[in-house]
């Protein structure tokens, strides 16, 4: 289907530079190769190309996932994509699920769960901070994802509205607070996943997890390096992100 006035588009440049344009009527964007003509995308299908006023290719292409969280708005850090993606299958999400994220920040991981629970799942995102719900909001709207989510501002410590939850994913500075609130609202076999940056935070979280019913808890740091795309000189990049997170995972189960 060609691109229309409305839609979103993400502009790749071939020197690596990129964008995100919602296409308006009459309206032109300024790129350092040149200013690019709205009018020229909308008709245009993607995968295609038009010129900027100096002449320079610009590709268009659509929006996906990963565009969208590198361009989002932000006011605090996110998940990284190297660990979103394995939070996701760790956690097992799937159509119809129903999920907990607390921690709902800018809104990319609760994007990224809604994409995948679909019509027929929800998630549920707790963020005590009203300014953090406000610009999710507009991402999670951005996205087309808002009306699988439902946002509730408040602190977690007296529990989860919800019961018979698929999985929980905790985003706090001490996911050791709320570990039995998790057991309480998780499902029989749920899963239960906690991040956190430093060494300290993960052994007082495991140390409160092995008091209550968890089993298979498992800890993971993700370490990724890119390598340049160059069929001649092919080798890593200088530099590459290498501690983010750690990552806990654990199941729970009925074992009082």
């Amino acid at each position: 289907m060609p691109i229309q006035y409305g839609d979103r588009v993400y502009i790749y440049i071939d020197d690596g530079k990129d964008y995100i344009l919602t296409i308006q009527e009459g309206k032109e964007f300024s790129t350092h190769k040149g200013n690019i003509l709205h009018d020229d995308i909308a008709g245009k299908n993607y995968g295609e190309y038009v010129l900027t006023t100096k002449g320079n290719k610009v590709y268009l292409l659509p929006v996906g996932i990963i565009e969208n969280i590198y361009h989002m708005r932000r006011s605090s850090q996110i998940v990284y994509p190297k660990d979103l993606g394995f939070i996701l299958l760790m956690l097992d999400i799937k159509e119809g699920d129903r999920l907990i994220d607390v921690g709902l920040g800018s809104g990319s991981m609760t994007a990224a769960m809604a994409r995948l629970v679909g019509h027929t799942g929800r998630v549920y995102a707790y963020e005590k901070r009203e300014d953090m719900i406000s610009l999710a909001i507009q991402n999670l709207t951005i996205w087309k994802l808002i009306d699988r989510v439902t946002i509730k501002q408040r602190d977690i410590e007296i529990g989860f509205d919800e019961k018979d939850i698929n999985a929980i994913f905790l985003d706090v500075p001490q996911p050791w607070d709320y570990l039995k609130q998790c057991w309480e609202a998780l499902t029989g076999g749920g899963r239960l996943g906690i991040i956190s940056p430093t060494a300290g935070q993960i052994m007082e979280s495991l140390r409160c997890l092995s008091k209550l019913p968890f089993i298979m808890v498992e800890v993971w740091e993700n370490l990724f390096r890119q390598y340049k795309p160059d069929p001649y000189t092919f080798r890593p990049y200088d530099r590459m992100v290498a501690h983010t997170t750690y990552m806990i995972f654990a199941r729970k189960v009925n074992d009082n």
